[in-house]
């Protein structure tokens, strides 16, 4: 069966670098940090005070009340995004499939504003039990997706994907494979989460997963770092237009890129730990590059999962030095979780945009607050430390790679007839 190919036609953001593509992406090539101290709850007892939160978001400005009480943040942000990519598109609504048109979103925790909010009244109450009708529906992990397909009546495959940080790029490798199979012409596809809050960032810290460094929040997120110690917590979301090639020239759309081929694998190894010798991330980048049937001679820039913690980033670049062998140093590498933080199951869609922003730019994101050289990572590997750095770049791989074991890599390419 020979694969109908797949392209991205429009492009939304609500990161915490910026609330649209423009601004999302100037910043990224200016090396902005999202982090600052926390305003959604009072941080003052915590261990970790800081987070990569979102900024000048205010729900009003999107639904109306009665709307918005139906909606957990991380849903709020996937609609926003969502409707960003669709006027990026210039789909006609009027005109295209609605059954051939679809949704697969990801998000590895959901809701988790809601549930916190819903069992501290409760436990704060006199013990009858008074929740929300809205509170399944708020909470539940799947809910984004439903929603984004009943704005736009899309009737086609509809579903979220959750697999911890890995979630949005395994709902962009479904996307691909729907439209690859010619069950849709249309997905949207993407991530969303929305976890700082006590919950969240009580849970990480206890963990010692997440940085505690308060008094340098700004530069917290350090990966590669021999100073780094743990990720810095991120909310938002991304959205992308995946559409089948044919229908997009029909329709004389706008190609950013296109969706070359992606990979999945598991660890199976340890329930938050990476494997020590980089298995599983080796599996998913090979299987990746052989689902796209490139070469790693073809891949020019990889989006690291690099969430600044102690094992993980060293694990992930000796998984990249055994896939790449010699051209793993010829290639760009950075972490742009060193701007926007870690948006768990957003991170894959954030960090796809910025792969795309490297393609339409010639403009390799940096790594920032980089400060110390980590011995165990090879200084020859190319990591775009400080500054962005100029670069045409024909095809761009992001990995992600969650708790549980979960790895998933995207592969994005120039598009050409």
């Amino acid at each position: 069966m020979e694969f109908k190919r797949v392209v991205i036609t429009g492009l939304g953001a609500i990161t915490p670098i910026g609330n649209n593509i423009e601004e999302y992406w100037k910043n990224l090539m200016n090396g902005v940090s999202g982090s600052n101290l926390i305003t959604h709850f009072d941080a003052s007892k915590f261990k970790t005070r800081f987070a990569c939160e979102v900024k000048n978001f205010n729900p009003a400005d999107h639904f109306d009340r009665k709307e918005a009480r139906k909606l957990d943040l991380f849903a709020q942000y996937a609609l926003v995004a969502a409707e960003q990519a669709m006027k990026d598109s210039k789909l006609d609504l009027e005109t295209i499939d609605h059954d051939k048109a679809g949704v697969i979103w990801g998000s590895g925790i959901g809701g988790i504003n809601t549930f916190l909010e819903e069992v501290r009244s409760y436990v704060n109450g006199d013990g009858t039990p008074r929740f929300s009708p809205f509170f399944i529906p708020k909470m539940i992990s799947d809910i984004a997706s439903g929603h984004i397909s009943m704005k736009y009546h899309f009737r086609g495959p509809n579903f979220t994907t959750v697999s911890a940080c890995a979630s949005s790029t395994n709902a962009m490798i479904d996307a691909l494979t729907y439209i690859r199979l010619g069950k849709a012409n249309i997905m949207i596809t993407g991530g969303s989460e929305a976890s700082v809050n006590e919950a969240g960032m009580g849970g990480f810290s206890s963990m010692q997963a997440i940085s505690s460094r308060n008094d340098e929040f700004e530069s917290a997120s350090r990966p590669f770092c021999n100073t780094r110690d743990g990720f810095v917590m991120g909310e938002g979301g991304a959205a992308l237009i995946f559409e089948e090639l044919e229908h997009a020239k029909k329709r004389g759309a706008k190609i950013y890129a296109e969706v070359a081929g992606g990979g999945m694998s598991a660890d199976a190894h340890h329930l938050t730990a990476p494997h020590p010798e980089g298995l599983g991330a080796m599996n998913v980048m090979r299987n990746a590059l052989k689902d796209a049937n490139m070469n790693p001679e073809d891949i020019d820039y990889v989006n690291v999962h690099g969430t600044a913690t102690p094992r993980g980033d060293v694990s992930e670049l000796l998984g990249i030095k055994d896939v790449f062998g010699e051209h793993a140093f010829n290639m760009n590498i950075s972490s742009t979780k060193s701007m926007t933080g870690h948006l768990l199951g957003a991170a894959g869609a954030v960090e796809i945009l910025a792969a795309l922003c490297a393609i339409q730019n010639g403009v390799i994101p940096p790594t920032i607050n980089h400060h110390e050289l980590d011995p165990d990572i090879d200084e020859k590997l190319n990591l775009t430390l400080h500054k962005a750095q100029k670069r045409e770049v024909r095809a761009a791989l992001s990995n992600t790679f969650g708790f549980g074991g979960h790895n998933a890599s995207v592969i994005v390419k120039k598009y050409s007839e």
